[in-house]
């Protein structure tokens, strides 16, 4: 899921411990005025930006954070699909963010303390589209749409033996079937996030909700199976809403946008997502199955990788070679936390203690920090 929607201390406060938060890390390479950057400045109730106007094809954002709360920056369409997000950027950070854009009318949003409709800057992208690209990233592209899809049917079968556990009042079948159903989710999270309205709905923590929500979704039957332990009439119908949530989801995906520089900004999203909730241990709080999403995140981000890899090893042959031998750790890191031959049999996480979990984290930022290049080894900047 999303990271909380809240201040990004209250996050650090644990995240420090496991060594450190890779997003307020990040530094910009970028500054306003160069290499047509464009400039935003976000604050608390401001974003500001130093261009309305951009020519289609690579869009690049010097994002720079100078209020008192962690805020999302998004490229956003007129039917608010979002073209490209950074979430969880803290007070002071600044990051850049390389997209691809096509001609048309957009919003660039800041949203402090990643919650409401945010500060919106209208963008006006002209030039006919985006200008002619390697065939190989079209063909990267298609095939990623075509996982995304793939996991998203795959998932529904999964969902179904979850939810119909629910339905049946069967509290061990419901717990077994609980993260199965979720790892087709994690894997592709950042295409469902582009929709904006679907992942309140199936994958929010009570404590990220916004006011007036309605808790739905994973988590609040999560909690209801493995904390509460009982399953009434509550339960059964949210399991009902969380199918049909989850059809809109997969009936969506053919629609979704994507792009190179979507791909790789959603590899690094993916990690990034490991790094605020799975590592900390915040997103399966009750059931502790932290490590089967913490996986799925890291072969969705790696399958990203891999389509891009002969794009972006011709522009930055360093970069793909640190992120091979990268992948490679982090996967023999989670190896050692599946003491079955199922692949998604995993330690609970409660059991992961302490001084492992910072290893894990510090494996996580070491691959994250390359992994954030991608994008614009892509477009070969």
């Amino acid at each position: 899921m999303r990271p909380l929607r809240r201040p990004v201390l209250a996050v650090l406060t644990g995240a420090l411990a496991l060594g450190g938060l890779t997003a307020c890390t990040e530094k910009s390479d970028a500054k306003a005025g160069e290499d047509g950057a464009i400039g935003v400045t976000a604050a608390d109730t401001t974003c500001d930006t130093t261009a309305k106007t951009a020519k289609a094809g690579k869009v690049t954002l010097a994002i720079a954070n100078k209020g008192k709360r962690a805020t999302e920056v998004e490229i956003v369409m007129p039917d608010g699909r979002i073209v490209s997000e950074k979430e969880n950027i803290g007070p002071g950070v600044k990051y850049t963010l390389t997209a691809e854009v096509k001609a048309g009318s957009y919003e660039i949003a800041c949203r402090p303390g990643m919650v409401g409709h945010g500060v919106r800057q209208k963008l006006t992208v002209s030039g006919g589209g985006a200008s002619k690209r390697d065939a190989r990233l079209d063909a990267a592209v298609s095939a990623y749409r075509d996982y995304a899809q793939d996991q998203a049917d795959e998932t529904l079968p999964k969902v179904k033996v979850f939810t119909d556990a629910v339905r049946a009042g069967d509290l061990d079948a419901a717990k077994k079937a609980y993260a199965p159903s979720r790892i087709g989710w994690e894997r592709t999270e950042p295409v469902a996030e582009s929709f904006g309205d679907i992942d309140p709905k199936t994958d929010t923590r009570a404590d990220g909700l916004e006011k007036g929500q309605k808790w739905t979704g994973w988590h609040r039957l999560e909690k209801a199976l493995f904390k509460d332990g009982k399953i009434g009439a509550e339960e059964k119908s949210l399991a009902t809403q969380l199918d049909t949530d989850l059809k809109d989801w997969q009936q969506r995906v053919g629609r979704a946008v994507i792009t190179p520089t979507s791909m790789a900004n959603g590899a690094k999203d993916l990690l990034d997502e490991v790094a605020t909730g799975k590592v900390t241990g915040e997103e399966e709080r009750y059931s502790h199955t932290d490590l089967v999403d913490f996986k799925a995140n890291v072969e969705g981000a790696e399958k990203a990788y891999t389509l891009l890899k002969p794009v972006a090893k011709a522009h930055d042959a360093a970069l793909t070679g640190q992120l091979d031998a990268r992948f490679a750790a982090l996967d023999k890191q989670l190896d050692a936390y599946r003491p079955g031959k199922d692949s998604y049999d995993f330690t609970s996480y409660d059991k992961v203690k302490e001084a492992q979990r910072k290893k894990l984290s510090d494996g996580v930022n070491a691959l994250a920090e390359p992994l954030s290049k991608l994008a614009a080894a892509v477009v070969g900047k």
